[in-house]
């Protein structure tokens, strides 16, 4: 008996919940806990990407007063301009608080909606950040262009995938550190910010062509449409000559298109917004005040996120919404067109 329980104490004990117990190799203590840090991180992974999820999507369309209409308190006014690059600098320091396009590791790589939402954001910040260099913060095109737009120009115009060498977000940071330069001109006078009906013009006339890419895509994504007649040749008496082009989306990018054009719609309410407060002058004189309001409240129309981005067909009881969120941008649209001729009256 005394032999029998010599052995059994002999024999070493299992130790699995601590795996740098005795017991192992160094190299099997090693594993254990490479294994353990593994399971831990794929048990967590929910709850990053929820994480992820809610600093990703920001608080869509909040209903906050527009700067200048009736009734709201006087206030001192800021110089002009600052209103539009304060929106772009808050909408661009916002989005970098989680930015997914660039992630290459799990969970934050398969979150492809919310990549797609910021990348549609960048896209309405890039155009305005554009026009801001070329035509608003010059008198004329013999101007000098404003070497901290510029340089806001070119950083946005970064790769947003890149995760080195640079990246995006470094690149992104030292575009809103130029446009904080920029506002500092304004406030001191040394940068300007030109609130002309032509600019506005300019404007509204890039934010159209970001839109109809926009709508485009939206169109292609029905499974009933898999070409198309060309329209690029129309009334082009060099190229005329009507022809069909494949347009058929994946259903893979079907949600994809969907989040991009929602992150479009997004970042396009908040620059409309500015804008209504920046060329408030010009609104008033073309009186088109109403018009520039509607355009703003039909923005919001695009704020919805169903639980499954569907593709039905037109006379199929489940919906189709890349159609819908079409229909609404493609309304928007149209009324920016309409306010681009008022002010060209």
């Amino acid at each position: 008996m005394r032999a029998k329980k010599a052995a059994s104490e002999s024999k070493p004990r299992r130790r699995w919940l601590n795996p740098f117990a005795g017991g192992l190799s160094l190299g099997g203590r090693l594993w254990r806990a490479i294994l353990l840090l593994v399971v831990l991180y794929f048990i967590s992974a929910p709850l990053v990407m929820w994480y992820e999820y809610s600093r990703a999507f920001p608080e869509f369309f909040d209903p906050r007063p527009m700067p200048g209409r009736a009734g709201e308190a006087k206030q001192a006014e800021p110089a002009t301009g600052v209103v539009f690059t304060d929106t772009l600098t808050t909408m661009t320091s916002r989005m970098l608080t989680a930015w997914l396009p660039n992630d290459v590791i799990y969970p934050s790589i398969f979150l492809d909606n919310p990549q797609n939402f910021q990348l549609g954001q960048l896209e309405v910040i890039r155009y305005s950040v554009r026009v801001l260099r070329d035509k608003l913060s010059r008198q004329r095109t013999t101007d000098k262009i404003d070497p901290h737009v510029d340089r806001a120009f070119t950083d946005f115009s970064n790769n947003p995938h890149l995760w080195i060498f640079p990246a995006a977000e470094t690149k992104f940071s030292d575009g809103v550190k130029a446009l904080k330069a920029y506002r500092r001109g304004l406030l001191d006078g040394s940068s300007h910010f030109y609130a002309r009906a032509d600019n506005f013009i300019e404007l509204l006339d890039q934010l159209t062509s970001l839109l109809g890419g926009v709508d485009t895509r939206l169109a292609n994504a029905p499974r009933d449409v898999g070409e198309r007649l060309s329209e690029e040749t129309a009334g082009d008496s060099y190229s005329q000559g009507e022809r069909r082009q494949k347009v058929a989306v994946p259903w893979r990018q079907i949600d994809d298109n969907f989040y991009f054009a929602q992150g479009v719609a997004y970042a396009l309410y908040e620059v409309m917004l500015a804008v209504r407060w920046e060329f408030r002058e010009v609104i008033r004189i073309k009186r088109s005040g109403e018009l520039v309001d509607t355009i703003i409240e039909e923005i919001k129309l695009a704020d919805f996120e169903p639980l499954l981005v569907l593709n039905g067909s037109r006379d199929s009881i489940f919906a189709n919404h890349s159609l819908k969120l079409m229909a609404t941008l493609e309304n928007v649209r149209q009324k920016m067109i309409n306010l681009q001729q008022m002010l060209e009256s």
